[in-house]
């Protein structure tokens, strides 16, 4: 694409401009923002505006044009996020200098109607990546940010191994002096070409001096000739991820048993809802179905179910602004554009994370939805990582949801599929191992940028993964890397075939976190801030006719609990017998909501093909058709003998009895699964809180 580039005068902004060629992008404009005439060094939140002499022949060096505008607005919008969550209020902040970023490339773009891209030299300041996004979003511009994310220390080495003679021209920091300015970044002794400079001491002291170098006069001379390497792309794969792609690679797959479309579906809950403490859950949302169904267009459907959606979170006084994930299932991938058109009508910045598959609805449905929302009591008690730009990261979020939200410690990751990060693109040609390797790393890459934007000092557990598969031929290959995969262990685990997944891709990767921070009560009742690790615990019960498992993750010191429970046959005492098992009592009147997955095809080999879902906001076990019959074949993942030690220590008397008199509850996530013959499989997600 045809690109603009945004010039600071630093190394990063200059070095991704490499990184934007060896991608494929031309170079048609530059713009700079910079501080009025007699002005140098300004106390900005999202501009480095030392070096600003020099830009000039920068532009001139790139032999493109340069637009150059003052900054005249203020760090007014300082939070984390910029522009409101409602649509209606997403637009710029009025006297923020990010407007003038905004009237920058507007200007650009009057000029150079093909620009669509943008580069931006950001590594891993959220604050601005967050900011300039959000402009390029409202210009119908693309980021590109190839360095976001980038380690440090490789990332300096490249630049010094691609030739690139970066010159300190300001030091603000601990060990750096004034006498280190003009030296590059290979600290050798070669100065810049300049004909007169002027140190310049901003603050002199003793903790670290600030200072820069003003560059009265300058020439822009030829470059001589070098042999310097190209510029290094770091590799698709890091490990251990490249080892998932040569496990599923040296697995064998089973042939694709086909998705064969459901003729009946078992009665489902109307629309439900229910909230416990902050957290509430809208489930089965979709359109009102009467005795003559009126012809609806697919986009006035997704309309009538956020029409649905906002008139029961406004019961609790929420609004989609509060929604932290969103689950959405249409009936054919062929409907993806039409319903994510209207669907980004309705958030603005920071939306929920979502996940986004087909399923074989009843007709006339094509779309269902169910959220979680969550009640915030201060501004930054929900936090979003929204990265919109091409990276070599983990693929942007163009769409209108974020890659994940965090909320009260839990953490809702958006399902991430095998795309290449720089180019949004599938692997071509198709592959298994490489989709599976990629959507697990990009997971991973996401929590890890979670653990700096929420400012670190936690660990993160999975508490429930979900991997939704286009063939169900391949989960037995996916399981298998999950079960060596160190991130997944511990974690219930659920493996769903489906008929299509977005882009169509192969394989999804949807989880739950928690991150494992909490207030902890030590024995003489002192409450401390501290970090706690689940544990997991799994059991079984058989019959004649019949098989009940579990598998639960769950914390001693905060109430988050997420349960996998698989049933086989159609001993409706099996059930029963669940009312024994103390880990999942709670899972029968704590539920926040059950999402259920049903009839289910069988197929050849073992299996899961998922013809269609519904969800309730709460529903007791005996409530969720424990004797209707639906054929499948439904796999969670084998247990690691080594990850499922049952937990015996019960929780302290005196905190079990705190716990009573707060009126705290266990949130329960649970899967409910049937094996071989008969389906029935839910999640539920709730909350610890005071009941609201």
């Amino acid at each position: 694409m045809k690109y603009v580039a945004l010039l600071s005068g630093g190394k990063d902004s200059c070095f991704n401009l490499l990184h934007c060629a060896k991608n494929g992008h031309e170079l048609v404009a530059a713009a700079s923002l910079g501080p009025e005439q007699g002005k140098e060094e300004l106390d900005s939140y999202l501009y480095q505006t030392v070096g600003q002499d020099a830009i000039e022949y920068v532009g001139r060096a790139l032999d493109v044009p340069l637009y150059r505008q003052v900054i005249s607005g203020a760090a007014v919008e300082q939070s984390s996020e910029y522009g409101g969550r409602d649509p209606a209020h997403s637009g710029g902040v009025r006297g923020d200098e990010t407007e003038d970023l905004y009237e920058l490339l507007a200007l650009v773009k009057t000029h150079h109607p093909d620009v669509q891209g943008v580069s931006v030299g950001a590594i891993l300041s959220n604050y601005q990546r967050v900011r300039v996004e959000h402009v390029c979003r409202r210009l119908g511009l693309t980021a590109l940010s190839y360095l976001w994310q980038r380690d440090q220390e490789e990332l300096l080495s490249e630049m010094i191994e691609a030739g690139m003679e970066a010159v300190l021209i300001k030091v603000a920091g601990i060990g750096l002096t004034a006498k280190h300015l003009g030296k590059t970044l290979a600290e050798m002794q070669q100065p810049l070409v300049k004909d007169t400079v002027e140190t310049v001491i901003h603050s002199d002291s003793d903790f670290a001096t600030v200072a820069y170098l003003r560059i009265k006069e300058a020439t822009l001379q030829p470059k001589a000739a070098s042999h310097h390497q190209e510029v290094v792309v770091p590799p698709l794969l890091a490990e251990p991820f490249s080892d998932i792609r040569d496990l599923l690679e040296a697995s064998a797959h089973s042939p694709n048993p086909g998705c064969q479309s459901s003729q009946t579906h078992p009665p489902f809950p109307h629309r439900s809802h229910r909230r416990i403490g902050n957290w509430v859950a809208v489930a089965n949302v979709q359109r009102e179905l009467k005795d003559q169904p009126e012809e609806l267009s697919v986009e006035d459907e997704v309309r009538e179910c956020f029409t649905q959606l906002q008139e029961c979170l406004a019961k609790y006084s929420l609004t989609l602004a509060n929604c932290t994930n969103i689950n959405v299932l249409i009936s054919s991938m062929d409907l993806f554009a039409r319903v994510n058109a209207v669907y980004a009508t309705y958030f603005g910045t920071s939306p929920p994370a979502r996940a986004c598959v087909a399923a074989d609805l009843p007709a006339p449905i094509r779309v269902r939805l169910d959220c979680v929302a969550f009640a915030e009591t201060t501004p930054t008690a929900r936090q979003a990582l929204h990265v919109q730009g091409l990276s070599y990261w983990a693929p942007a979020n163009i769409g209108p949801y974020s890659q994940a939200i965090v909320a009260d410690e839990r953490v809702f990751i958006s399902g991430q599929v095998g795309l290449i990060p720089s180019t949004l693109a599938l692997p071509s040609p198709q592959s298994l191992a490489l989709e599976a390797a990629l959507a697990f790393q990009h997971v991973h890459r996401v929590v890890d940028a979670l653990k700096t934007n929420t400012g670190g000092g936690w660990a993160g557990h999975y508490q429930g993964i979900v991997y939704w598969l286009a063939n169900a031929g391949d989960v037995p290959a996916v399981r298998k890397a999950s079960g060596q995969f160190d991130g997944d262990a511990g974690a219930p685990t659920l493996f769903v075939a489906v008929p299509e997944l977005p882009k169509g891709a192969l394989v999804e990767k949807q989880v739950m976190l928690h991150t494992g921070q909490c207030d902890i009560e030590e024995d003489d009742g002192t409450v401390i801030r501290g970090a706690a690790v689940p544990s997991h615990e799994t059991g079984h019960y058989e019959s004649v006719s019949g098989k009940v498992d579990w598998e639960i993750s769950s914390f001693r010191e905060t109430p988050s609990t997420v349960a996998l429970v698989c049933v086989r046959g159609d001993d409706p005492g099996l059930l029963q017998r669940l009312r024994d098992v103390p880990a999942l009592q709670n899972l029968r009147s704590e539920a926040l909501s059950i999402r259920l997955f049903y009839n289910v095809t069988r197929a050849e080999g073992n299996t899961v093909i998922l013809d269609a879902t519904t969800s309730v906001a709460h529903g007791k076990l005996t409530h969720l058709h424990p004797h209707s019959r639906h054929a499948c074949r439904s796999i969670p993942r084998k247990p690691r003998a080594s990850a499922c030690a049952r937990r015996t220590d019960p929780v302290p008397a005196h905190r079990e009895q705190k716990r009573r008199r707060l009126g705290l509850r266990d949130p329960c996530y649970m899967y409910k699964i049937a094996c071989d013959g008969d389906i029935q499989h839910a999640k539920t997600i709730g909350d610890g809180e005071r009941p609201g």
